[in-house]
């Protein structure tokens, strides 16, 4: 019997990212250097005094039980307080904070907690894989709707409601968005506020990527927004913030009945994170924040670095304002190719891999996502490879050298 016939298998596509990063992988044991912009995973080590505080709390020997799903009340109430202070926004810790196992986890719980077959989703395409398909594994179908926040957005909206039978239910919104780094203003979570609640509609907003902006515009949460709490559940995460990505740290916050939706399912699911790690990001939370600060300026002179020197290799990248994503259109020379071929290419002979926008649904055709997870030097490097990649293909470029 293949995996292939049970019954949420068969409703997955093939993983087409994995395809270059097999290839990354492959490149790698036989020894090449490749710089890899392709995963989203941060490069820097999280702060000191969380790590430290991790160790601490792993040596006490009551610490090692089942801890509790929820999340324990003192990380909780350290999330409120990150609300608060970053948003001006109040969450009782108790019935509107829940953590999660990095957001992933709990838009997929979320997802398993309130929809099923016959459920209608509107869903962002492209997107990130977790938008749509932590639905189509819980039995619903999705209905993809523009992620440029612009007019035609509204229009699709009105459409998706007017001519979807059963209408759709629930709408996920990503801002900054991964891939396409779009951010949004308070004014268009006003409106879409008040869309929401006209066409009762539950509003599923991921905030991944609340504190990497850039140009002093911080990003706005949905639940600035009065009234917002009756219609909308906000996730963020740890992952990109602290560079904690790989401890599993992330929360949902929001209206009560989601809330309450989705704990108990992962009473069922999970006994929740590891006590140390629940302990250590409290201390990220509370803790000095110079951290997020650093973290932030790193990104944004690494965005001016890729972005002032793939241009001088011949390759124009609009400059994204937030997130450790670019989204990049292929060159214009290079575009019949597509996506994934072209991804494939630049890793083989450039050395540089990046995501095809293909992965993340078929309007994401047409573009690659950057990440921005190596250093200056390295970018440098990425673009003086992409020169000779562009110019083996009769790509004009300027005469300076990439890079300088």
């Amino acid at each position: 019997m293949s995996e292939d016939e049970f019954y949420r298998i068969k409703r997955l596509p093939p993983y087409v990212i994995a395809e270059v990063n097999a290839m990354r992988a492959a490149a790698r044991a036989a020894g090449e250097d490749i710089i890899d912009l392709g995963m989203g995973n941060p490069d820097l080590p999280p702060p000191a005094h969380v790590i430290e505080k991790l160790c601490e709390v792993a040596m006490k020997p009551d610490a090692h039980g089942y801890s509790q799903s929820k999340g324990i009340p003192g990380l909780r109430k350290a999330q409120a307080n990150y609300y608060a202070r970053r948003f001006n926004v109040e969450l009782d810790p108790e019935s509107e904070v829940v953590v999660t196992m990095g957001s992933k986890e709990g838009l997929a719980s979320l997802a398993t907690a309130i929809t099923g077959p016959g459920d209608v989703v509107l869903a962002p395409n492209p997107s990130y894989p977790i938008h749509t398909f932590g639905f189509i594994i819980a039995g619903a179908t999705i209905r993809s709707v523009p992620t440029t926040p612009d007019e035609n957005y509204w229009r699709a909206l009105d459409r998706a409601m007017a001519f979807t039978v059963p209408r759709p239910s629930i709408l996920v919104v990503n801002y900054p968005s991964n891939p396409t780094a779009e951010a949004v203003d308070l004014a268009f979570y006003e409106r879409l506020v008040a869309w929401a609640k006209e066409n009762k509609v539950w509003v599923l907003s991921d905030l991944a990527y609340s504190e990497l902006y850039y140009d002093g515009n911080p990003t706005p949460s949905i639940l600035q927004v009065p009234g917002a709490k009756d219609v909308a559940i906000e996730f963020t995460s740890m992952s990109k913030t602290y560079s904690m990505a790989g401890w599993r740290m992330g929360f949902a916050v929001g209206n009560k009945r989601l809330i309450a939706a989705m704990t108990r399912v992962k009473s069922y699911l999970d006994y929740g994170a590891f006590t140390p790690i629940q302990a250590a990001a409290c201390a990220a939370l509370n803790g000095p924040q110079d951290i997020v600060q650093k973290n932030r300026e790193l990104y944004q002179k690494r965005r001016d670095v890729m972005v002032e020197s793939f241009a001088r290799a011949g390759w124009d990248i609009p400059s994204p304002p937030a997130s450790m994503f670019a989204w990049a259109p292929l060159p214009p020379a290079l575009r019949e190719m597509g996506s994934l071929e072209f991804s494939k290419q630049l890793l083989t002979h450039a050395k540089v891999a990046v995501a095809p926008g293909v992965g993340y649904g078929e309007d994401g055709e047409g573009y690659v996502r950057i990440a921005m997870v190596e250093n200056e030097q390295r970018i440098r490097q990425a673009a003086r490879n992409i020169r000779k990649f562009l110019a083996m293909h009769g790509v004009n470029t300027p005469s300076v050298a990439a890079g300088g």
